[in-house]
Parts: structure tokens; sequence; C-alpha cells
């Protein structure tokens, strides 16, 4: 449990620096809370950053007034790599000659350089033992250029090629080659200074493990280069939304940023001369369970046929995406079948829904268990809902299962926008049998609870086919609950779709998602748009049921 700050006795506020009490909670002055734990004050240097330090002179005694003892490399007899006793004359580190005081006084400690890292630059001339992968056990500083202190006795030796000749300087260089000036290269060489004992080396120097220096053109380090030019991906093959440069594995994650790549289905869109459809994920859900189909073809007297189609996986079912798309796909391929051999279209848009229920019911066919499942556990069939439009022969043809729905906005906006289709919904049929007004029937929680839809375990298909024959141009909206309860009357909706509409369906399209987004994106948003063009000498109601 953590304890509260109690001030000291005599302690004074650190708001006002006004004497405080032992025991006060509060300052009697400023009223500052004593509970809160002080901020720590920040560290200032004691000395400013680039200003010189005189360091005193060494006394050559201790805090007792006892002369230090000073050891030196000689005062303890060596071996070789043998074991044998140094003879004298042989080859090791010493003090050369001029060593100062301080040299001697370094050899009562652990060797170390002469001068730490950022000591002054000596005078011209005076150039730097050259660093080595090796130690040289001969190198000592020239005279007249200063000295450096070599590996004494009573500490771990120091190779003297890591001391500078008289100077600090006694880091590699960043490519690890020596500076100029190293060791038999003329002015601040290194010479051989007087044999002693003390130290042994256990091997004759050798450049087995220096490193060579990388040519002057190239890269100082090849991770570097790697990693500043990714590597092109192969022509063909998809790149990395993110990064724009990696190529795409097999499990959707970039090759060289590792950024997750978005589903195909998570954001679709397609355009189709006269028709164009967008899909949406929303911002809710893990998945796209929406799917749709645009097409066109011609009627046997050469007209032309458009069709758009959306479908709507039910979430609470097994792999709604799937059924969705399915559904889709076999519903727009068995329009495109029938309605040039001269099927009406409103008879061609049954069959439709009736192919479309047929594929989703094949999906519960399958097998529904992964490996490791249990297979007595319940799974709800695959199910979706549906709509379709066929614009054709002067003819508009809808149809639908469920509660996706499809409505007209006139360009003009001068005659009223309208509903086509009539939702499979609980709230539906209280509106229908007249317990409910819309308004209370969409407020309730069970408002978008379907009553009809594709799959093996509906109660009854029973495909619901409309046709209309507009006086006048406009467009269909065709969409999934993800748009329309955002814009749920037809007011709403001709007010959400720009007035251009028919001659941009794609841009209109991805207004209306855009405008679910919005509005929250709580569900999977598809919408598609079909314009449809009326002859200018078009009279009567908006609308004539075929």
């Amino acid at each position: 449990m953590a304890q509260q700050h109690q001030p000291a006795a005599g302690s004074t506020c650190p708001g006002c620096d006004e004497p405080l009490e032992p025991g006060d909670r509060f300052c009697g002055a400023c009223g500052y809370d004593l509970s809160a734990v002080p901020v720590a004050a920040q560290d200032r240097p004691t000395v400013a950053i680039g200003t010189p330090v005189e360091w005193p002179a060494a006394t050559g005694t201790d805090t007792t007034g006892t002369p230090t003892p000073t050891q030196r490399a000689a005062d303890v007899p060596g071996t070789d790599s043998d074991g044998e006793e140094l003879k004298p004359g042989t080859t090791s580190n010493t003090l050369g000659p001029g060593a100062d005081a301080a040299c001697g006084a370094a050899a009562a400690g652990p060797a170390r350089p002469a001068a730490g890292p950022g000591a002054a630059p000596g005078p011209a001339g005076s150039g730097a033992a050259a660093p080595s992968a090796v130690p040289h056990p001969t190198t000592a500083p020239a005279a007249g250029q200063g000295h450096g202190c070599g590996p004494v006795v009573g500490g771990p030796a120091v190779p003297s090629a890591q001391v500078s000749g008289g100077h600090g300087d006694h880091e590699r260089s960043a490519d690890g080659a020596p500076p100029a000036g190293s060791a038999g290269t003329g002015e601040g060489t290194a010479q051989e200074a007087p044999a002693a004992s003390g130290v042994r080396y256990d091997s004759p120097p050798s450049g087995d493990f220096e490193l060579a220096a990388p040519a002057p053109d190239g890269p100082a380090d090849p991770r570097a280069a790697a990693a500043a030019e990714p590597a092109a991906a192969p022509p063909g093959a998809k790149l990395c939304v993110a990064c724009r440069a990696g190529r795409v594995d097999t499990d959707g994650y970039c090759e060289n940023c590792g950024h997750a790549q978005p589903r195909e289905r998570d954001h679709m869109e397609q355009e189709l001369g006269s028709v164009a459809a967008v899909s949406d994920r929303g911002l809710r859900h893990h998945r796209n369970e929406d799917s749709f189909a645009v097409s066109s073809t011609a009627l046997p007297d050469g007209s032309p046929a458009v069709v758009a189609v959306v479908c709507d996986g039910v979430s609470s079912a097994t792999r709604p995406d799937e059924a969705s798309a399915a559904a889709a796909s076999a519903a727009n391929e068995r329009l495109l079948e029938v309605l040039p051999r001269g099927t009406h279209p409103q008879q061609a848009m049954h069959e439709a829904i009736v192919a479309a229920s047929e594929a989703v019911n094949s999906l519960a066919e399958q097998s529904e268990h992964a490996p490791g499942d249990d297979p007595n556990r319940h799974q709800n069939a695959p199910a979706c809902t549906i709509v379709g439009a066929v614009a054709a022969g002067g003819l508009l043809i809808v149809g639908w299962v469920g509660d996706s729905r499809a409505y007209w906005v006139p360009d003009d906006r001068s005659g009223p926008p309208a509903r086509l289709t009539e939702d499979d919904s609980w709230a539906a049929q209280m509106v229908a049998a007249g317990l409910m007004n819309e308004a209370e029937a969409y407020a309730d929680e069970r408002a978008h609870a379907i009553t009809g839809w594709l799959g093996a375990d509906a109660y009854e298909l029973e495909p619901h086919t409309a046709a209309f024959k507009p006086d006048r141009s406009g467009v269909v909206v065709v969409c999934t609950d993800g748009l329309w309860n955002y814009a749920e009357a037809a007011e709403e909706m001709a007010r959400a779709i720009p007035a251009d509409a028919s001659e941009r369906p794609l841009h209109s399209a991805q207004m209306l998602v855009g405008h679910a987004l919005d509005g929250g994106g709580h569900d999977n948003v598809t919408v598609a748009v079909l314009p449809f063009a009326v002859p200018q000498q078009g009279a009567g109601s908006a609308y004539d049921m075929a």
C-alpha cells in the first residue's frame, strides 16, 4: 500500500516556502497539498559543458600523509607463454623515456590511456598510434612527442596500440582502418622501447583478425544499403498499400514493412456502363458480409437490359459472406441467361431469386465443421437477403427477399421519390397488421428481425417482384440496410444522393456509402445506382404498375 508523503519537522512549504508544522496536510498560507510527493528537482551540471576543469596536482601522499607507493613493471617478474621467467632483454611494453609522475602513479591501479575521451589535440606533428586488432609488444611513443602509458603491473594490460602517442585519441576510426600517422608510416610513429619484464603476449602480432577497409565507392554497411532500398517487387506482384514498395505475401502481410493488407472484400467498387456499385465493410464489423453484381445484356430486339443485384449476409448464420456472394453471382448469371432469350424481365427476376436461393442452399450441404470442431455443435445454415433491379424495354423490374431495399429518385426532383420494396421484417408485419405505426414499429428492438431470407432453414421461399413504368428519368438505388438505416424515408434518400446521379453513378454510390459511414457505419454498406432514362414526351403518373 502506498504511503502518503509527510513533511519533515522544520520543513517549508514547496509552494510558498512558509514554515510547516509536523502533521500538516495542507499549507496554512497557500493551501498546498502536502500529501503529494514533491517533484524531484531537475539535475543541473556542476560545471557547464565546455568549461575547462583544472584538477589539483597530485601530492604523492594519501589522506594520512603516508607517501603513496609506486610499483613499476620491472618490480614483478613476468613469465612467457611457456611459463618460463622472462629474461633480461625480452621485449615488453614499458614506460618510455621521459615518462612523468602521472604514469608512475597510474601503475598502482588498473592501466588506462593517459588521457580520456575528449582530450584536447596535441601540437602539430604528434600523431596517434594506430589502432590495431592485435596489440604490438614493441610500440612506445617516439622521443620528443610526449608519451603514452603502457601496460603496468597491478591491473589488466592495455595494448600500447590503443594508447595515444602523448594524447587521448584512443578510439578506433569508424571504418576500422588505422588513421594517418600510424605505426610505421613516418611522422608520429611509435618506436621500440627498452625491454623489461612484467607483461607477456601469448602470440605474435598478426593480421588474421583485422577488418579490411571498405571500398571507397561502396557503402559503409551493406545492411544500411539494404534497408535504404527495399528489393523491388517482381512484375505482376501485389504491392503493399502502406509502403508501396514491398511485395504482399500469401498471408496478406507486406514483406518489407509488415503492414497487414486490407482484404479484397473490405471495399469493392465496380462501374459498368450506366450502372455502378460500391460495397464497404463499415466501421464496426470485422469483415464485409455484403456482396453485389452489376451487368448488362441485350434483349432479342437489341435493346439494352441493365442489371443490379445486392445481397446482405445474415450475421447470425454460418458463413454469411459466402452466402451473399453465391446468391449475387447466381442471380446475375440467371438474368444474363434468360433475358436474351426473350423471357419477360419480371419472370426473369423471379427465376433469378430462385436460382440464388438454390445456390445458398447448396452451401448448407457442404461440410460446415473445420478439423477439430465439435460435430455436434449446432450451426445455422448460411443465409442472406437479396434485392435486384432490371431496367429493360422501358420497364423497371425489382425483386427481393428480406429487408434490403430499392428506391426511386427522379432526376429533376419535381416528382416524389418512392420506396419500391416492402421489408420482410417484424416491423413491416406490425405495420401491415395495423398493430403499430411505422415510427413505433421501427423504434422497437425487434424491428430488423427478418421474416424472409434465402437459406436452407428459411420457412418458405416467397420471391417478391414488381414492375414499374416511370414517366420521367431518374435513378434506382438498390441497397442493404447498412445504407437505408441512415436514410430510411424516400425523401431522406433523395437528399443524400447527388443531383447528377444519372451522369455519375459511381460517384453517387461512393457518396451514399460515405453518408452511411459518416452516420456511424454500424453495418456493412452496399449500394448500386442504376440510371433509368425516359424520353421527354412521357406523361401521366410517376409509376404505372405493369
